[in-house]
């Protein structure tokens, strides 16, 4: 059969869609980008935020339509909808033929091709884990996925052919009032070092240059099984990779990231100087109904520690704007904060009232306007930022990875810094370029010679590698 899938959410769930692809293909069935052509649609959903589940219900309708109307013989939903809403997704939307959930990734083939068959979880009575990472016992309602993938388990990748996302960990073990994912994805689980590493070393040999480390909480790698130190030794393993010239942690946390993980990231010439580390908010009050650990003050020691072991690191995060209780001084302090951090690339949500979180019961008492206000502001805080360090690097030299072409112009490229992640961060605009020379995966050395909103504007000085 003929199989398109429609993938939403973070990258993931961007690698759970690649390995249902790489099941799917494995298993004989063809694979394709239009919709209309496809016998079976599969549609893998978000549910972290109104905004994605409502992007998922679109989606999920959308693909319902050629079913109706087309090709389509079956529809298949997976993912964390799939996980959260298994049976209202099957009573509201009758042209879905099976869903799956987050540890259900192995069950694809089956949910493809037989009408009615039971569902992973119905038919394996052992889906929990017999106890949590703190030793306590899993009741019978606490059902959580257990699944992860590994370096033998068929994926296709989605991704440009020279980068690619690692999953080194899956599920979560904190219990942050907003987050609904560790009752989506299960206790935190990491895969083995081998896994990992082998996996990198078949992806090198695929054409693949930057590898993005991920996870829930990367830095927590390890920890689980007691391993002290995982993610550092990891980390010096993939350095040693051949082929790899870029490796990019995502999703580290503020009170899991020890100086044995900065330690080898100076010392490993391959692991990009970029520390992703979402923080949440910066007042204490907030951080405190929030369930997250640190403060104001630990926060800014955590971050100064940073930025003296890894000069010129490049740091993002993330803020949650109008959490339950969340006053204009609260707000003030977040202001504060961000202007004088000085972060390299901020993201900033108006909070999401969740059924299921701890939060949904203190009452969402933050006006959505004054959510969009202070998001806006925020964002017009950090662009003041952003414009001076972008002023003060004119004139600099930098290793620019180019991503491809670019709509500006057919001799304008882009491409990333060491310091700028895919899909999330701004971008490189190359000029006078030569796009027959300057292939994606090419690392460029070249001079900053100007920014435009968040990007760079840079001009090739000389191709440092080609893939």
């Amino acid at each position: 059969m003929k199989i398109g899938m429609v993938s939403l959410g973070c990258p993931k769930n961007l690698v759970d869609s690649e390995v249902m692809l790489g099941l799917a293909q494995q298993a004989g069935h063809q694979l394709t980008r239009d919709a209309a052509d496809a016998d079976v649609l599969v549609v893998n959903t978000c549910a972290f935020i109104d905004k994605a589940k409502q992007e998922s219900i679109d989606a999920i309708l959308e693909m319902a339509e050629h079913k109706k109307s087309g090709r389509c013989q079956r529809l298949v939903v997976t993912g964390c909808m799939g996980e959260r809403y298994r049976d209202e997704l099957k009573a509201q939307i009758p042209e879905i033929d099976a869903v799956l959930g987050t540890g259900e990734v192995p069950e694809i083939v089956a949910a493809l091709g037989s009408a009615g068959s039971a569902g992973f979880a119905e038919r394996n009575p052992a889906y929990v884990p017999l106890l949590r990472a703190n030793g306590t016992a899993v009741t019978g309602d606490d059902r959580l996925p257990t699944y992860i993938y590994d370096a033998e388990t068929p994926r296709l990748l989605a991704t440009p052919r020279h980068y690619a996302y690692v999953k080194i960990a899956e599920g979560c073990d904190y219990t942050c009032a907003f987050c609904i994912i560790p009752k989506l994805r299960g206790h935190y689980r990491s895969r083995s070092t081998e896994s990992i590493v082998r996996e990198a070393a078949m992806l090198a040999a695929q054409g693949v240059r930057e590898l993005l480390l991920i996870s829930q909480d990367t830095s927590f790698y390890g920890n689980d099984l007691g391993e002290r130190g995982a993610l550092a030794r990891l980390l010096r393993a993939l350095n040693r990779v051949d082929g790899l010239d870029w490796i990019r942690m995502l999703y580290l946390y503020p009170t899991t990231i020890g100086d044995e993980v900065l330690d080898a990231m100076a010392e490993s010439e391959h692991v990009c100087n970029y520390i992703d580390l979402p923080l949440q908010h910066a007042s204490d009050a907030v951080l405190k109904r929030m369930k997250r650990p640190g403060t104001h003050a630990s926060y800014e020691r955590l971050l100064d520690r940073i930025r003296t072991r890894l000069p010129g690191v490049a740091l993002r995060t993330t803020f949650i704007v109008g959490f339950p209780g969340e006053t204009a001084g609260d707000f003030q302090a977040l202001e504060r904060f961000v202007t004088t951090v000085g972060f390299d690339h901020v993201g900033v949500f108006t909070y999401s009232h969740e059924e299921g979180t701890s939060a949904h019961g203190l009452g969402d008492d933050v006006p959505a306007k004054t959510k969009r206000q202070r998001q806006a502001r925020l964002m017009s805080v950090q662009k003041k930022v952003v414009a001076r360090a972008q002023q003060a690097r004119v004139g600099q030299r930098v290793r620019v990875m180019v991503d491809g072409p670019s709509a500006e112009h057919e001799l304008v490229l882009r491409g990333r810094t060491e310091g700028q992640a895919p899909d999330i961060d701004p971008l490189v605009y190359l000029t006078d370029c030569d796009p027959a020379e300057l292939t994606p995966g090419t690392l460029v050395d070249g001079e900053i010679v100007g920014s435009r909103d968040y990007d760079l504007l840079v001009r090739p000085v000389a191709v440092s590698a080609a893939v």
